[in-house]
Parts: structure tokens; sequence; C-alpha cells
């Protein structure tokens, strides 16, 4: 059987075989995971899953009858281990080929680890629901959990943790938390949330070792010589595209899976989802974008693309992510990073936490090109993505705001 082959079983893979089902797609279509488990979703774990609001079954993104009604070929259980463009061939690990007219890689990413933490108990990642399902067994109030790293996922797992009565330290190797993602000003903003709430953050540290005493973690040593006990260590340091898998595959890898304007990485062969990085005209930048949003979204492209290869379209999106901490939901769209300005046009932290409120634009050049809230009803950010959308001019957008 050939067909359409999708190489990872989760949000983006998903969308895209429904999305060509939508379109009319009649042939063969072959969904290859690694986890046993039908897709669902990855949002929850760091927190409905953690605080216990949800049960595992509530994450599948679509009932079996749906998957079923889809016709897929699923090959679940089982991950990719190779690519013959030339054969037009995927290489399973389990030793299997499987021939393809065309083909979608949605691999996703996996959570980078401290090396020298494996086998000991108590060290945690945070991609999997297996992965969610052993750090919550081990949240329970008294404990003491330390984070390394403060980025969304550290930071929503700290929120959690100290509602379920944890004791959290939050470490970042930086002077500002999340500064790298959404500028100084937010990471402090944000950091001050997790201070008021009990977290002891703690900025401008490096992790030397992690220790343990019987194949258990008992604490964390700090470059600085100081030390952290901990019964718990989650490990927060960010994400490694899965694409160990193409090498050698003629396809072009660079922190991600390479892909243009139309997310195509080769004749027939396109990303979707966490492990593409392709080329966004909106911004004249190339990008990789870890969230749900965009995976669903880049779906749809991509399935049309395949359908109506004298017709495609490029993707161009606002990326667009969100956190819950605290009650407090941040959201943002456009692209933060690698900005040249941040402007903070509303700052609140002396409120109850569920009422703070800040606001914050982002400049690239001469364009608009991003907006972080907390607390900002949802036309606020609709009227803000369209003039990232539109490609308007910092000026421009930043004396109107003035004048209104």
């Amino acid at each position: 059987m050939k067909g359409i082959t999708l190489v990872g079983a989760s949000a983006g893979g998903l969308a895209t075989a429904e999305a060509l089902r939508r379109g009319g797609y009649q042939g063969v279509i072959t969904l290859v995971g690694d986890e046993r488990h039908l897709p669902y979703d990855r949002p929850p774990l760091s927190k409905q899953i953690l605080t216990g609001e949800w049960e595992p079954d509530r994450l599948a993104l679509r009932g079996q009858a749906d998957i079923d009604a889809l016709d897929l070929n699923l090959r679940l259980g089982v991950g990719a281990a190779g690519l013959n463009s030339a054969a037009r061939t995927l290489l399973l690990a389990d030793g299997a080929g499987l021939p393809y007219d065309s083909l979608v890689v949605a691999t996703g990413v996996r959570a980078r680890r401290l090396p020298g933490t494996e086998g000991v108990a108590g060290v945690h990642t945070l991609r999997t629901l297996a992965d969610a399902l052993a750090l919550k067994t081990r949240l329970r109030a008294g404990r003491r959990l330390v984070i390394v790293g403060a980025g969304f996922i550290g930071a929503e797992v700290a929120a959690v943790a100290r509602g379920l009565g944890v004791d959290v330290t939050l470490l970042e190797a930086g002077p500002v938390p999340m500064a790298q993602a959404v500028g100084e000003r937010a990471g402090r903003f944000l950091a001050q949330l997790h201070r008021d709430h009990g977290v002891q953050v703690r900025t401008g540290v490096k992790v030397a070792e992690v220790l343990s005493v019987d194949g258990e973690v008992a604490g964390v040593a700090l470059a600085d010589g100081s030390g952290l006990p901990a019964d718990d260590v989650l490990v927060a340091i960010g994400s490694v595209p899965n694409t160990e898998w193409l090498a050698g595959s003629g396809l072009t890898l660079d922190g991600g899976l390479m892909c243009d304007r139309y997310s195509a990485a080769a004749p027939d062969v396109y990303g979707v989802g966490d492990v593409a990085r392709w080329h966004n005209p909106l911004f004249g930048t190339a990008m990789r974008v870890e969230h749900r949003t965009n995976a669903g979204e880049q779906a749809l492209t991509v399935a049309h693309n395949l359908l109506n290869p004298d017709a495609r379209r490029p993707f161009t999106p606002v990326p667009y992510f969100w956190s819950d901490q605290y009650g407090a939901k941040v959201q943002a769209y456009g692209d933060l990073r690698d900005h040249d300005e941040a402007l903070v046009l509303e700052s609140d932290l002396e409120s109850d936490v569920t009422e703070r409120r800040f606001l914050v634009l982002y400049r690239r050049a001469a364009r608009l090109t991003g907006v972080l809230a907390v607390g900002q009803p949802p036309k606020a950010l609709r009227s803000w993505r369209a003039l990232i959308a539109s490609g308007a001019a910092w000026d421009t957008a930043v004396s109107d705001t003035a004048a209104a």
C-alpha cells in the first residue's frame, strides 16, 4: 500500500489526516506513532493531569468511532527509524518498510535531559502522558520540587505544584526568567507571580549535578558550590526536534526539519508541527513553533497543498500561544523572539492575581511583530493580532494606541 504516510500520531498528524479526508482524499492514509496511545492532547499534561482534574482518557483528541471513520492504516507503538527518499520508503523501528507516494513528517520534539540523570528515580521531564503520570504521583504537600528551567513548562508545573502544597524552587540560568522568549519586563512580571505564591525563584544559577542516594534523587548541586535538597527534580530546559531518523535521507536538518514557505521539505515531503522549521513569509524569517494551535493550522495548509499541487498556498500564520498560571491567563500573538524593542503599555502587579493586567508590544526593525498580554479582554488581543497580520508599521501601531 502506498498513499500518504503521516509520521507522528499527535495533534499535527491527526489534523492532517482529518483535513485530507475532508478534502476528498480517498486513498490510503498511514499514521505512524511511537506511542501506543491514540492521538492525545499535550497542553493539559502540565495542568489538568497534574492537578488530578482530568483523568487520562479525557486527553483523547478523538474517540475511537471518529478514528475508525477516518479509515486509517494505524501503525502505533513503533517509531520511524529511517527514510529512503530515493525509493520513497519509510523504515520503521520493527524492521518494516512502508512505501509512500507522499510523506508528512510530524514527529514533534522530545524533552532535553540533563546528562548523568538517566535512571535516577525522581528526576522527571514532561512531554508524554507517561511523564505526567509519573510526576503526578510524586506531587504531594510538603515534598520538595526543584525545577531546572523557568520556561513555560517549568512555570506551569511550578504553579500546579504550589497549589498542591509542594515546596517549589525554580532555577533559571539567565538573569530574568523567560526573557529570551518574552523579554525582560514580561519575564519579571511572570516571575513575580511565582514569588507571590511562595515559589523560590533563583536566577543566574547553573546546575552542576543532580545528587542521588541509592538511585533516588536527593538534591541539586549548583555551580557556585551551594546545594538544594529535593525529593523530585523536573528538568525543563527545552526540547530537541525528533529528526535523527532522517539522517542520511537528503532532507535538510537545521534546528528541525527545514521547509519552505509551503511547509515542503522536498517534493512530496512536508513538515507539520513542532518538528518543522519553515519560512514564514509574513515575518520574513524561518521559525519553528512548539504550540498546539500552530500544529493544527499547519496541518490544514499541508493537506491543502498535498491535494492541490498546482495551487499550493504558503503557510503564513500569526503564531499564538497561551499559558495558565495561578488563575492568570497569559496569551501572545506573533513572533516575540529576537525583538529589537518591547514596549510595556500596561503593568499591574498590585491587584489580586486573577485581576492583574499586563500588556507589551514587540518590535523588530520598523514593524509590529508581537503582543503578549495577561488579563486582557479577547477583543483587544484580536485587534493586535489583526495589526500583526497586516504587517502594521511600529510607529503607526504605537501612535494609534496613544491616540485611543
